[in-house]
């Protein structure tokens, strides 16, 4: 299994897809003056305390003040209030916590105005960015995470990673961390931290350690609102949480970003340092040159079509998103209708986990399945969706199908949904309407074609288009190759004219027989 990462940076845009068998299951958009990202450090100023919300408004610099429930004040609030006081007044002059004394944890269901005032200086991060007309949500449960380890101050707890399935190991990693973290600083040791050495893991400790001194100097001389760290950019936080053995290639069009990334991956694993490419083609747009441009246009639309001819009708609402599965007309028609019916199921499962991952929804998901009647194949369809959730880094929940055939995910939503306006103006109604992506126009003519020669026997097909569909797909293909419609005659075993129709709209095609009759698809 290879993943491959593809970065076009335009000016102070970028453009992150993440390929895994040459196929896009990530698309993320960085812009160069995004501030509140997840995992930013602020020092901010509570406005409001709604004790009828059990939660306060904290001004962090958004032009929306920072939401925060006593849920997301975490056990070490006191702590962390107590230490940014000290810091502000000049009495904690180091960063290192060795000497700092820990106050005693909140209770689990307190109050908010027990714990916070309103004008009172608070040490917070952004858990939620800023989507639709809400501010971002914060919490002081404060962490800074690393390649191997994630760094919590003030706290003594070592918890290791539930993946690690080795106890051996996980009692290496324990000890290990017991014998070199810092007092007052708790270590969650991540999955990738399995059988590293104790330099590799020593050294991104240090790296945690050098990141929270950063944040206690800007704490020194800040006023509020005030970013203290910055997360690093989504390029290197995904090649920190991501970055493995079937990591193949990174290729990048900025020739600034192209050694920064050298740099980075240098720091945290100097063996994939060749593996960062510098594309520098200007005639032929990175993303076009890997078929990304072609991927986004077909999987962004209202309709996802899939492999099998059945398609999704993907619809949203603030914070619900449905999924309709239909089977087309692809069913293959020496299987039973429940086969059909399981078989489409199954495809639209693992096409429905890459979409969720590729948009980044959040919130609650319902999908309307294809009904099936034996309660055997609703199992195999819960556990193959099950299985396709589990890459997906988001936190998530799946309930099993429903009386009425649903299936309800809820699943974290951090940040704003990606979404890419597909449709393009259409060039026969000079911008009045807008119809499909051109670049999914053939490949559209094409499937309807494979159906009708393989699904419904028809040999002798004429093709009707506009005159310059027909002059694209009647070119050859080099000197001694064919074009496209004789490829499509040789591969399908059928007869297939083309013929011009000027009077036919750019985007509109038809279908004949040998006898002229018009083939209703």
């Amino acid at each position: 299994m290879s993943y491959e990462l593809i970065i076009n940076s335009a000016g102070s845009d970028t453009v992150i897809a993440l390929l895994k068998e040459k196929r896009l299951i990530e698309l993320h958009k960085e812009r160069g003056s995004t501030r509140f990202s997840v995992g930013d450090i602020y020092l901010g100023k509570v406005k409001k305390v709604m004790t009828g919300l059990n939660a306060a408004f904290v001004d962090v610099g958004y032009e929306k003040d920072a939401f925060l429930h006593y849920l997301d004040l975490g056990p070490q609030a006191s702590s962390l209030m107590k230490y940014t006081k000290l810091v502000k007044d000049g009495k904690q002059t180091v960063s290192n916590l060795m000497y700092f004394k820990n106050e005693s944890d909140i209770p689990k269901d307190g109050k908010i105005n027990n714990v916070v005032q309103s004008g009172q200086n608070l040490l917070v991060q952004v858990a939620k960015e800023p989507i639709s007309a809400k501010g971002p949500r914060i919490t002081t449960e404060v962490s800074i995470a690393g390649r191997y380890l994630v760094l919590i101050p003030f706290s003594d707890k070592i918890s290791v990673s539930q993946k690690i399935r080795n106890s051996e190991e996980k009692s290496r990693l324990k000890e290990l961390m017991q014998s070199i973290k810092p007092k007052n600083f708790g270590v969650i040791v991540r999955t990738v931290a399995e059988n590293k050495t104790v330099a590799d893991i020593e050294n991104d400790l240090n790296d945690l350690v050098a990141k929270w001194d950063e944040a206690f100097k800007a704490l020194q001389s800040a006023d509020p609102p005030a970013r203290l760290l910055g997360e690093m950019d989504r390029t290197n936080s995904m090649l920190r949480d991501l970055l493995n053995a079937n990591f193949n290639n990174i290729h990048v069009n900025d020739p600034k970003v192209f050694e920064e990334l050298k740099t980075y991956l240098g720091n945290i694993a100097p063996d994939k340092v060749n593996i960062v490419k510098h594309y520098n083609n200007p005639r032929v747009p990175i993303f076009d040159h890997f078929g990304i441009e072609k991927q986004i246009k077909g999987l962004f639309g209202k309709t996802v079509n899939m492999k099998s001819g059945a398609y999704l009708i993907i619809e949203h609402t603030e914070a619900l998103h449905v999924f309709d599965v239909n089977s087309g007309n692809r069913a293959k028609s020496d299987k039973s209708q429940e086969e059909n019916a399981l078989a489409v199921n199954l495809e639209a499962a693992e096409e429905i986990a890459r979409q969720l991952r590729l948009r980044d929804m959040g919130g609650i998901v319902v999908i309307d399945f294809i009904d099936m009647h034996n309660p055997e194949n609703r199992k195999v369809l819960f556990d193959k969706l099950k299985e396709e959730m589990k890459s997906d880094r988001a936190k998530h929940n799946i309930l099993p199908p429903s009386k009425f055939g649903l299936v309800q995910i809820t699943r974290q939503r951090v940040r704003p949904e990606m979404n890419v306006d597909v449709q393009e103006v259409c060039p026969s109604c000079e911008g009045t309407g807008k119809v499909q992506p051109s670049v999914l126009f053939v490949d559209q003519i094409e499937n309807t074609l494979r159906y009708l020669t393989k699904e419904q026997n028809q040999k002798d097909i004429t093709l009707c288009v506009h005159p310059y569909i027909e002059a694209f797909i009647t070119k050859k293909d080099g000197f001694f190759k064919p074009n496209t419609v004789k490829k499509w005659s040789k591969s399908m075993g059928a007869k297939i004219e083309v013929r011009s129709m000027a009077s036919f709209s750019f985007m509109e095609f038809k279908f004949y027989n040998k006898l002229e009759d018009e083939i209703v698809v």
